[in-house]
């Protein structure tokens, strides 16, 4: 048996107080997973010790049974992190910003000239490939962004708030990228306050509050959780306010 993209066990994190209690998460290979929660609860902490760029206080890691903290550098060369605030350089094109990214994972010049090139036309930025990054929109760097992420092919997907500042156009774009990605077997995480976008493309859905997993399922298991047939929006505010009151 296979093991998961993501699996996460007994994960803690505090700073001036707990963020993160006793978290335990298993995410499947080739799964669009959606990890939802109020402000304040704990999602981008806990991606961001996925993807090794801070360190838990307690728990384990495992990136396709790759151990995050004994194996960092092998660990990230299984995902990708696009965070909600795009890192991209002013000075460089998105030609030139890829192929930077593309030579830091190692990626054979010709075969990363060929994906930068299907990356940026999937993204509706080829006629913008010559463009200084500096002048563009966050919404257009954001999608710079993504595609750096993929470049180097990774198997596991990590998105805090991707489709924060796109247009409807963008937002499209981005989400046909990441479906087709999902299709050819790339596992996706993704935190959103678009609860429509969750609602559509997720498979399974984790709501935190309080740096806990409160629920977890599919939409038709969460529907079955509150007893009714309701909106992601009308059962994702109800496992909250229940969530808080029993923490």
């Amino acid at each position: 048996m296979s093991a998961p993209a993501l699996a996460i066990e007994n994960l803690d994190k505090s700073f001036d107080r707990p963020v993160v209690h006793g978290l335990n998460l298993t995410v499947a290979s080739g799964e669009f997973y959606a990890l939802l929660g109020p402000n304040g609860a704990g999602k981008t902490t806990i991606l961001r010790m996925v993807a090794g760029l801070l360190a838990p206080d307690a728990g384990k890691i495992e990136i396709f049974g790759t151990d995050v903290l004994k194996d960092p550098v092998g660990a990230k060369r299984l995902l990708a992190w696009v965070s909600d605030e795009p890192m991209v350089y002013d000075r460089l094109t998105p030609l030139e910003y890829l192929d930077f990214v593309a030579g830091l994972w190692q990626v054979d010049p010709d075969h990363a000239r060929d994906t930068a090139n299907d990356l940026l036309a999937l993204l509706g930025l080829a006629p913008h490939a010559n463009e200084l990054c500096g002048g563009f929109s966050k919404g257009m760097l954001q999608k710079v962004a993504l595609a750096g992420a993929l470049i180097h092919d990774p198997r596991l997907i990590i998105l805090d708030e991707p489709l924060t500042g796109l247009d409807a156009g963008s937002a499209r774009q981005v989400k046909d990228v990441l479906l087709e990605k999902v299709r050819q077997g790339v596992t996706i995480i993704m935190t959103t306050h678009i609860l429509e976008v969750a609602e559509r493309m997720a498979q399974r859905i984790g709501v935190i509050a309080g740096g806990r997993l409160i629920a977890e399922g599919t939409l038709a298991e969460l529907r079955a959780r509150v007893g009714r047939e309701s909106t992601l929006e009308e059962i994702f505010l109800e496992l909250v306010e229940t969530g808080q009151a029993d923490a």
